[in-house]
């Protein structure tokens, strides 16, 4: 029998998982990258003897990873270094410091020590998150293409979880009394690019899920990861096109029947996978006049994630005492949030993160010096900030943060290499949708079968991966919508695959 031909536009995370797993099942597929290496902002970036992650730094859920590597019938152990991180992070507050562990008794003495009288309230915490955890993760693993997928026993058993009028914030009440404590087990919410006063609370399962599972990093940074799945792509009979742009998807009426590149070349397919910025590849990938539900004018209307202001610093001196991983709140983190959600202003007491990856990693920089990442959330562009203009002054502004609030009392001394990615950048380079790096927003509304579904629900043959589709942003829930989007193809063609099941036991073992 003649092999299916699938077309994925992009080499990013997502569409990585849907070309390597439906290669690995027998069908003819290739892969079209505007880019010169795979990863999109999962790639690298490199700045002389630097190394860099361009985006995501934090690996969650590594068994989701294994488990992509293991349908293809390898593990990711063969392919990637893993390094588990403890602690995970510091979380730098005003008059303390936390530094969350996955080691249960070791987390339990530090709030005791740090927040007294809290330590059972963790004990709660991961017993009831436990639950709600295992029974939402199956709702990702699953499409949402249609509206009686709301009584598939799976999403019944979960409904009772999903704490439909609560917010993160209010759901971090029920376990600690401590206001910095609770901001501890908040401040996750930035992975889905929301306040936790208004994320919904069924997301207190991510810091559930650290707890649980741990953070790691990969040697040679999480752009490894990208690095890895195309070669696993390649070896499954894959082919990946690189600085080939892709223009638009050819159609007729509703039904996709291929691409067209930007010189012109046209590549024909039964299938056709998108792992691009979902409101980018709405604007200027898809025939906007056949889109209803999705149309530019309704997108504008969507709720979307905050921008990131990001430095990345090649330094010629290495700082042991700041950790892997820092998130520095603002003094008043609540004023921060809000005037940045709801204003789209910034304020100059910001929080930021900072990733110090030469402690743990020897690859990313030259011996005794460090590749330092610095990210900054800031309002999307919807904010009609001119970055061009307050860029240079607000760049200022966050090494005097930096200076102030950690050890790196001398790092403008010190520089050796430097990239700046305003949200300007964001949208113009890297094509991201009024630079709303966390895509879509995460409310309930904005959620499964009301998010851009994986099968797109306006044109046939079309199929969509990433941040922005079913079920969200971060790299463990891209992964899981490109396995969506291969299981959906592989079950139209009776390719061989199994469904998803989800296995506390075997999850363990992953990691």
């Amino acid at each position: 029998m003649e092999k299916k031909k699938v077309v994925v536009v992009g080499a990013g995370p997502g569409g990585l998982t849907s070309g390597m797993l439906l290669a690995h099942r027998g069908a003819d597929v290739e892969i079209y990258e505007k880019e010169d290496r795979p990863g999109g902002r999962n790639r690298d970036i490199t700045l002389g003897d630097f190394k860099f992650d361009t985006g995501p730094t934090f690996l969650m859920m590594k068994y989701v990873l294994e488990e992509m590597f293991q349908e293809t019938g390898r593990r990711a152990s063969d392919y990637l270094d893993f390094v588990k991180l403890d602690p995970f992070y510091r979380l730098q507050f005003p008059d303390k410091r936390f530094y969350p562990s996955g080691d249960m008794e070791k987390m339990k003495k530090q709030i005791a020590d740090v927040f007294p009288g809290n330590e059972k309230g963790f004990e709660k915490f991961m017993e009831k998150e436990g639950k709600r955890f295992e029974s939402l993760i199956p709702c990702l693993q699953k499409d949402y293409s249609k509206l009686r997928d709301f009584l598939d026993p799976i999403f019944l058993k979960a409904a009772p979880r999903l704490a439909v009028g609560r917010t993160l914030y209010q759901n971090l009440g029920r376990y600690y009394d401590a206001e910095e404590l609770k901001l501890a087990f908040t401040f996750q919410s930035k992975y889905l690019g929301m306040s936790p006063w208004d994320c919904p609370a069924l997301f207190t399962i991510l810091s559930y899920m650290e707890y649980k599972y741990n953070i790691y990093h990969v040697t040679g940074g999480l752009n490894m990861i990208s690095r890895a799945m195309e070669k696993v792509f390649k070896e499954e009979g894959g082919r990946v096109h690189y600085k080939s742009k892709v223009k638009r998807v050819i159609n007729e009426e509703k039904k996709v029947k291929g691409i067209e590149l930007s010189d012109g070349r046209k590549i024909m397919a039964d299938e056709v996978i998108i792992n691009a910025d979902f409101g980018y590849a709405v604007t200027n990938l898809l025939p906007v006049e056949k889109l209803k539900k999705w149309s530019p004018k309704k997108l504008e209307k969507k709720n979307f994630s905050c921008g990131t202001f990001m430095l990345y610093l090649g330094l010629d001196k290495k700082y042991e005492t700041v950790n892997h991983h820092n998130i520095i709140f603002a003094d008043d983190y609540q004023e921060n949030v809000e005037t940045m959600f709801k204003e789209h202003k910034m304020t100059d007491d910001f929080s930021f993160y900072i990733q110090n990856p030469s402690v743990t990693d020897s690859t990313l920089a030259p011996e005794g010096k460090s590749a330092i990442y610095v990210l900054v959330p800031v309002p999307n562009n919807k904010s009609g900030i001119d970055w061009d203009k307050e860029g240079p002054s607000f760049r200022e502004k966050v090494i005097d943060r930096i200076i102030q609030k950690t050890e790196m009392k001398d790092i403008r001394d010190h520089i050796e290499e430097e990239k700046v990615i305003t949200p300007r950048v964001w949208e113009d380079n890297y094509n991201v949708y009024i630079a709303a790096e966390f895509n879509l927003g995460h409310d309930l509304n904005q959620m499964l079968y009301f998010r851009p579904h994986n099968e797109f629900e306006e044109l046939k043959n079309l199929y969509l991966t990433g941040g922005g589709t079913h079920p969200g942003s971060g790299l463990p829930t891209i992964y899981e919508s490109g396995r969506i989007c291969a299981n959906l193809i592989s079950k139209k063609y009776k390719l061989p695959y199994e469904e998803p099941s989800f296995d506390p036991q075997k999850i363990l073992e992953n990691v």
